[in-house]
C-alpha cells in the first residue's frame, strides 16, 4: 500500500483524534441529564505549530520507541512465562501472574490518563511515565522472588496507562494536519511489529542470555526515548492545572478488579469456593462492583464513564470486542505454555511459532482501515470471527506428534483474523457518538478490553489444569493391569532395561503429556465455537456508514 493511500486513510483516523484531544484539556463531554451541569471549562490554550525537519524526524522516532517498549512488553513475557516459573520455584500457571499483573494494572491507569495530563501537562506526564517504566522494568528483572517480581510488574502496568494516548496526541501535534494521516500510519505500524518481535525477541533471550534482559533491555530504549522527547517537547507542554479526581470512584475501581484476579488467579490452589479465602475475595468483588457502579452512575466527575452502555452500539461493541479479545488473549498465552512445557520446545522456537501472527495483519489492516467506511463494519468483523473460529478449530486438531509447520499455518492465519478485528469493531464502539464522547468512550472501552484480556488467560490457565486432570485421570484408568496393550508395553520397556520405576516415569511424563495436549484442545474447540457464537451479538448493533465509521476505524 502506497503511502499516500495509507495517508488518505489515516487523515481521517486524524480528524477523530483531534476531538481526542479533548483528553488534554478537561473536556469529557456534557454530563448526563440526570447530574447538575459540569463548571465551565477554562479557556483552550492556543495550538503550538508543528514540528520541522531533524526535530519532527526525532521526535516521531522518540514517540515510536516508547510506544514500541510499551507494545513488547506485553508479548515479550508470554514465552519466557516457564522459565521465570523455573528459576522462582513456581509452577507455570502461577508464573501466568507476570502477564494478568501488568495488564490489570494498565487497565486500571488508562481511565486516569485524561485526569494525569491536565493535572501534570502532557509532556511532563510522558517522560515520567518513560522514566518511572524504565525504573519498573529495571526492577522487574532485579526481582528475587515471584511476589516481587508480580508487584514490579503491577508498578510497570500502573506507570505505562499514559503513554499510548500521549504518544498519539504529541505524535499528531507534530505533524501539519496535510501530513498527520502519514504520521499515524507510521505510529499504528509500530503497534504491529512490536507484538510480532515480541515472542521472538523474549524466545531468542531466555535461551541465550537469562529472562531478565527481557526487562532490562527496556532500559536504554526508554532513556533514548525519554531524553529526546524532553530535548524536542519540554517547550510545547501548555502546563499543569487542577482538576477534581472521583478519589471513591478510582478506590472501588482498583478494589474489585483486584479482587476479581486474585480471586481467578488463586482459585484452583485453593479449590475454589471450598476455601474462605476464594469466597472473601468473591464478596469483595461483588460488593465493590456494586457500589463502583453506583458511585460512577451519580459522581460529577466520574473517573469511567459508565453511561456510554446506555448506547447500543457501544454496549454490544464492547462486550462483544472485550468477550472476543479474552477469548483471543487466553489462547495467545496457552499456546506457547503447552508448546514447552509438553512438546519439548525451547522459547526461542515458541516464540518463532508465535511470531507470524503479525505478518497478514501488518499487511491488511491499512486496506481494512481505509474501507471500514464502505463496507459495513459487521460483516469486517464477522470474517475476523470466523477467521479465529478457523484457527482455533485447526488448533483443536494438534496432537504430540503434530509438526512444526502443522503448529506455524494456523499462526499465520491468525493475523488476517486479527486485521479484521480491531479496526470494524472499534468502529462499532464509536459509531454513533459525538465527538466530544469519544475521548471517554476510547477510555472507557480500552479499559474494558485489557482488563477482559487479563481475566481470560487467568480462565484459560484455570480450564487448562482443571481439563488436564480430568483427562489424566482417565488416561490411568486405562493402564490398569487388565489392560493387554499396557501390559504389553511394560513388559516391552521392562526387557529393554528399564527398571519398573524407571518405567512408571516414562509413562507418567507420555501420560501427562497427552493429558494436557486434550486439555488445549479441548479449549481451542471451545473458543472456536464461541467466537462462532459471538458473531450474532455483532449483528444486534446498528452501526452508521460513512465518515464517522472511518474516524472511529482509526482507534486500533
Amino acid at each position: 500500500m502506497s503511502a499516500s493511500a495509507a495517508a488518505s486513510h489515516w487523515h481521517a483516523w486524524f480528524t477523530k483524534h483531534a476531538t481526542m484531544s479533548a483528553v488534554l484539556t478537561g473536556r469529557d463531554g456534557p454530563p448526563a441529564p440526570s447530574t447538575p451541569p459540569a463548571p465551565p471549562a477554562p479557556p483552550a490554550r492556543s495550538a503550538f505549530p508543528p514540528l520541522e525537519g531533524s526535530a519532527r524526524v526525532l521526535g516521531t522516532v522518540a514517540l515510536s520507541l516508547a510506544t514500541f517498549m510499551n507494545v513488547l512488553d506485553s508479548s515479550i513475557a508470554n514465552v519466557s512465562i516457564p522459565a521465570i516459573a523455573g528459576d522462582m520455584g513456581v509452577s507455570p500457571s502461577q508464573g501466568t501472574w507476570v502477564i494478568t499483573s501488568f495488564g490489570v494494572a494498565n487497565a486500571i491507569s488508562v481511565p486516569l490518563t485524561g485526569w494525569l495530563t491536565q493535572r501534570f501537562g502532557p509532556v511532563r506526564l510522558f517522560v515520567t511515565s518513560v522514566l518511572l517504566f524504565v525504573i519498573a522494568s529495571w526492577l522487574c528483572g532485579l526481582a528475587p522472588s515471584i511476589e516481587a517480581l508480580i508487584f514490579f510488574r503491577v508498578l510497570q502496568g500502573l506507570v505505562a496507562g499514559p503513554m499510548i494516548p500521549l504518544s498519539q496526541t504529541l505524535l499528531l501535534a507534530s505533524y501539519p494536519p496535510a501530513l498527520a494521516g502519514m504520521a499515524m500510519a507510521m505510529w499504528a505500524m509500530t503497534t504491529l511489529v512490536a507484538p510480532v518481535m515480541g515472542p521472538l525477541l523474549g524466545g531468542w533471550i531466555t535461551d541465550n542470555i537469562s529472562w531478565p534482559w527481557i526487562f532490562y533491555i527496556n532500559v536504554p530504549v526508554g532513556l533514548l526515548s525519554a531524553l529526546l522527547t524532553w530535548s524536542i517537547y519540554r517547550t510545547r507542554d501548555p502546563g499543569p492545572r487542577r482538576v477534581p479526581l472521583d478519589g471513591v470512584g478510582l478506590g472501588l475501581l482498583v478494589l474489585w478488579i483486584g479482587a476479581l484476579q486474585v480471586m481467578i488467579d488463586k482459585g484452583k490452589e485453593l479449590d475454589w469456593f471450598a476455601s474462605g479465602q476464594i469466597v472473601a475475595l468473591a464478596v469483595v468483588a461483588v460488593v465493590g462492583f456494586a457500589f463502583f457502579l453506583a458511585w460512577e452512575l451519580t459522581e460529577h466527575h466520574p473517573i469511567v464513564n459508565l453511561r456510554l452502555f446506555a448506547k447500543r452500539n457501544f454496549a454490544l461493541g464492547s462486550t462483544s470486542l472485550a468477550l472476543a479479545y479474552g477469548l483471543f488473549f487466553g489462547n495467545v498465552v496457552l499456546l506457547p505454555l503447552w508448546l514447552q512445557q509438553y512438546m519439548g520446545y525451547t522459547a526461542t522456537w515458541a516464540g518463532l511459532a508465535m511470531a507470524p501472527v503479525g505478518l497478514l495483519a501488518i499487511l491488511l489492516s491499512p486496506w481494512v482501515g481505509k474501507n471500514v467506511a464502505r463496507i459495513d463494519p459487521r460483516r469486517l468483523a464477522t470474517v475476523a470471527f470466523l477467521g479465529f473460529a478457523l484457527v482455533l478449530w485447526m488448533r483443536s486438531r494438534f496432537d504430540t506428534q503434530s509438526p512444526f509447520e502443522t503448529i506455524l499455518i494456523p499462526t499465520v492465519l491468525q493475523g488476517a483474523a486479527v486485521a479484521f478485528f480491531f479496526i470494524p469493531l472499534q468502529a462499532i464502539v464509536f459509531s454513533g457518538l459525538p465527538p466530544e464522547q469519544l475521548p471517554a468512550a476510547a477510555g472507557l472501552s480500552n479499559f474494558v478490553r485489557i482488563t477482559a484480556g487479563a481475566v481470560g488467560t487467568s480462565i484459560f490457565t484455570t480450564l487448562w489444569e482443571n481439563r488436564a486432570i480430568l483427562h489424566h485421570a482417565q488416561l490411568i484408568e486405562r493402564l490398569d493391569a487388565g489392560n493387554l496393550a499396557a501390559g504389553q508395553t511394560f513388559a516391552q520397556l521392562g526387557a529393554a532395561g528399564m527398571s519398573p520405576e524407571q518405567v512408571r516415569a516414562m509413562l507418567t511424563r507420555m501420560v501427562d503429556q497427552q493429558a494436557y495436549t486434550m486439555a488445549a484442545t479441548d479449549l481451542f474447540l471451545l473458543s472456536s465455537a464461541l467466537f462462532v457464537l459471538l458473531i450474532g451479538m455483532v449483528w444486534l448493533t446498528q452501526p452508521r456508514r460513512g465518515p464517522a465509521a472511518a474516524d472511529a476505524g482509526g482507534a486500533h
